[in-house]
């Protein structure tokens, strides 16, 4: 064989394998919106990227925040995909057509509550996972003031948390949305409000995330959050003196949700992450990533450290209702104008 042929072979095989080499580029990109704890977007994001070759754009924001931006960015969308989050923005969201219609063939898989999330929302959303709210606190800060933990929704009302209580601001938060809904489920709209308006002498800042609150118990700054009981998991096993409760009233509870961004610009990218962040193998990555929500594929198994959902009293919420854009905005209006406009 003469060089000049040898010569171009060699260079044809390495044109060949330079190309096999560059999955990223050949698979194109995907945009993650992400409302769940950043160590999971991370490790979802990268896992994908691993697995299918799809480089992955992953910015991390509250579920609240998402849905503003998803809004903001109706007429041209910059997003694909939105992963996690309170399901009550994912169902306003479908609400409003702001979220494409899937069905995943993974749907038959799920829990009977996340099938349902799914058919309410006409196919636009899916549950992914799910969490029940309760209180985070501090033991040795509440130790230390000779003050004991709550017990109850009531007992956020007592003198001894007089600005030791941090909720998060349910404009942006997904996580105080369904606190002040839960409350109102539970008591009656006009009881509620009452009780919010009391219980805002005792809360010393309304964060904007969700995590915000428990994240302060964690570092000794607040003594007691409104949190899903799931994050007190997280800092506990991150060696913080943390601990929860859930309410003894009852107590509501969150669906998280992924939806498809209408007009994605990478839809067939978007649809492989759904199909794929459906699966035991993608969702036990919350697991990993210290994130201890119950998963919604029945296969998936449910880490030791998750809260007991079936252990959990709790309130037969209202989805259908809440989740509207109407009742959502009107509940946040209402607590903005009536609640957090109040001195303390």
């Amino acid at each position: 064989m003469r060089p000049r042929h040898i010569l171009a072979m060699t260079a044809a095989l390495a044109t060949m394998l330079t190309l096999a080499a560059l999955p990223a580029a050949a698979q194109g990109s995907l945009n993650v919106y992400c409302s769940a704890q950043v160590e999971w977007c991370q490790a979802a994001a990268n896992a994908f990227q691993k697995e299918t070759g799809i480089r992955v754009n992953m910015s991390q924001k509250g579920s609240g925040e998402v849905l503003a931006q998803i809004r903001a960015e109706a007429q041209n969308p910059r997003g694909d995909i939105w992963f996690g989050g309170t399901g009550d923005p994912h169902l306003q969201a479908a609400e409003d057509k702001l979220t494409a219609e899937y069905r995943s063939p993974t749907l038959d898989q799920l829990h009977d509550w996340a099938r349902k999330q799914a058919e309410e929302s006409k196919f636009r959303t899916v549950g992914i996972y799910a969490g029940a709210l309760g209180f985070g606190y501090n033991s040795e800060l509440l130790a230390r003031r000779n003050a004991a933990a709550p017990a109850c929704w009531k007992d956020l009302l007592d003198p001894r948390f007089r600005n030791e209580i941090q909720m998060a601001n349910p404009q942006s938060s997904g996580t105080a949305y369904v606190m002040i809904a839960t409350i109102v489920q539970l008591m009656g709209e006009e009881p509620a409000f009452e009780y919010l308006k009391g219980m805002h002498r005792n809360v010393n800042a309304y964060p904007r995330s969700g995590t915000g609150p428990i994240k302060a118990v964690a570092r000794g700054e607040t003594g007691v959050s409104i949190s899903f009981v799931h994050d007190a998991v997280t800092e506990r096993l991150g060696g913080f003196p943390v601990q929860y409760v859930v309410p003894c009233e009852g107590t509501g509870y969150e669906i998280g949700s992924m939806s498809i961004i209408a007009g994605s610009r990478n839809e067939r990218n978007a649809r492989r992450f759904y199909d794929w962040a459906l699966t035991p193998a993608a969702q036990q990555l919350g697991a990993e990533a210290k994130s201890f929500q119950t998963p919604s594929n029945r296969a998936t198994p449910v880490p030791a450290e998750a809260p007991k959902m079936d252990q959990i009293r709790l309130i037969d919420y209202d989805f259908a209702k809440y989740g509207t854009s109407a009742e959502r905005r009107r509940l946040i209006e209402r607590w903005d104008r009536e609640v957090n406009s109040l001195p303390r």
